[in-house]
């Protein structure tokens, strides 16, 4: 668990001391609702307003609420959680009142005339943080886990709940500790019967922690796929049936379709999230690839091109195999991202294969194959045949070029978290270089460790000055 922060860092305006309240699910018409109450008065505030009072912790009960005057506001079920088990790590009382804009509102207004005070946003969960209940990844945690807007970013957001970025860090923290052990040792205790510790002991050890830290900053990229989701982008010339396809891939009707060619002038995007898959698809349909003397289709191409140059993927076109092949090459001169040949329109004949545009025919049965260049995927939007192999096969291509970790590891979402990483990254690199040439005495040198040390304490909210000469006791049996 995280130390307690003293109160002139972050707490800022706000008061531990402080009783607060707020309604803890979302206001508006719903059968019921939350008002949670949480501070060291949050008892006696609540048994000013719910009757029967005492209740026995952590059992539901149902209860009646009242105002000053007495007068009944609804008869919300009540349960106490008595701190340090609870979320805050204070005294909670939660009270599950009707839904609606009134009984909330009401029994929210007799607790804070009770002497409550209305919750900043976040304030729950930063005492829970001030009370060691999480630490500052996990904290973080909750928020993506409200916001996020795929099955994917729920996963991440659970296991970095769960504490599994946190550990993550804790050991990468503890290997840089490590090195910083080694160099304390050797500066503190210099007579001691082990000698000194050699030079490349500790260049080793360094290199070794900065590859891992590396390790887990290169999951950065994966961490945007999961938070925005993988852009694939529909290209091709006119008319070929990119918006077909795109509202084939999402279901329903998104974008304008017509056989009238140059009718898409927009990009136009939407979210899709193939089952099982480890980040959810932003798919946009762009205006088709062409020479033109039109304006305004000219500034849709620009807009195409733009959108091809931040693609994840991209989805090359054709109603032929040599128009696919067209498609493909076109495409992969304004974009560095892979490309996946689709073959449109196939509503007769053999569909939902893929199709070898060199070499001989292969994956006839499966669905999917390569050519030696790139995969061809035959689809028709009107029977929907083959679009699940195309799914599969983009979700593939960008597991592939991008590196994506098995959903259960931890990986970098936030920009803070990736800020801090890099941080200690640039700080071990620091060190091996100037430890390597031993320009720096060993002392000045620990300096860069202490700042690696320091970044990576900033995604957990960890202090601790002490832990080094522990590293070195127990690593040294110092004293014996």
């Amino acid at each position: 668990m995280a130390p307690r922060a003293n109160s002139t860092d972050v707490r800022g305006a706000m008061s531990a001391e402080d009783t607060i309240v707020a309604l803890s699910t979302v206001p508006g018409r719903a059968a019921l609702a939350v008002v949670r109450v949480s501070g060291p008065e949050a008892q006696s505030i609540a048994g000013a307003v719910v009757r029967p009072w005492p209740l026995e912790p952590r059992t539901a009960r149902l209860c009646a609420a009242y105002d000053a005057a007495g007068a009944v506001l609804d008869r919300p079920v009540v349960t106490v959680y008595v701190g340090p088990r609870s979320y805050t790590g204070e005294d909670v009382v939660e009270l599950t009142t009707h839904g609606g804009a009134a009984a909330p509102a009401s029994v929210m207004a007799a607790l804070v005339a009770a002497g409550a005070r209305p919750a900043a946003p976040g304030e729950f969960t930063r005492r829970a943080l001030l009370n060691g209940k999480v630490d500052l990844a996990q904290a973080e945690a909750v928020g993506d886990l409200i916001d996020a807007g795929s099955s994917a970013m729920q996963r991440a957001a659970l296991t970095q709940l769960d504490g599994g970025l946190s550990r993550r860090v804790r050991e990468l923290r503890g290997a840089v500790l490590g090195v910083e052990a080694l160099i304390a040792y050797d500066i503190d205790f210099p007579e001691e019967d082990d000698g000194p510790v050699a030079r490349s002991r500790i260049a080793a050890a360094a290199a070794v922690a900065l590859d891992q830290i590396r390790g887990l900053l290169a999951t950065a990229p994966a961490g945007e796929l999961v938070r925005a989701g993988a852009v694939v982008v529909i290209a091709g010339v006119p008319n070929v049936g990119k918006s077909s396809l795109f509202n084939a891939v999402l279901g329903r009707a998104r974008a304008l379709v017509s056989d009238v060619p140059g009718t898409t002038r927009d990009a136009v995007d939407a979210v899709v999230e193939p089952a099982g898959a480890p980040f959810p698809l932003r798919l946009v349909d762009t205006a088709g690839l062409r020479e033109t003397t039109d304006v305004v289709e000219r500034l849709g191409v620009e807009v195409s091109e733009r959108a091809l140059a931040g693609a994840h993927a991209v989805l090359a076109c054709g109603e032929t195999l040599r128009a696919v092949a067209a498609a493909v090459h076109q495409v992969r001169a304004l974009t560095p991202a892979p490309v996946v040949g689709v073959w449109t329109k196939r509503d007769t004949g053999p569909s939902g294969v893929v199709l070898a545009t060199e070499g001989p025919m292969s994956g006839t049965t499966s669905g999917i194959a390569a050519s030696r260049d790139f995969a061809v995927v035959a689809v028709s939007a009107m029977s929907g045949a083959g679009l699940h192999a195309l799914l599969d096969e983009v979700v593939a291509t960008v597991v592939a070029r991008w590196d994506v970790p098995a959903p259960d590891m931890p990986i970098i979402t936030r920009a803070r978290h990736r800020s801090a990483l890099t941080r200690a990254a640039d700080e071990l690199a620091e060190f091996q270089a100037v430890w390597a040439t031993g320009a720096l005495p060993a002392v000045v040198a620990a300096v860069h460790l202490r700042a690696a040390v320091a970044a990576l304490e900033d995604i957990i909210g960890a202090v601790g000055v002490e832990d080094v000469l522990e590293r070195v006791f127990a690593d040294f049996c110092v004293g014996k």
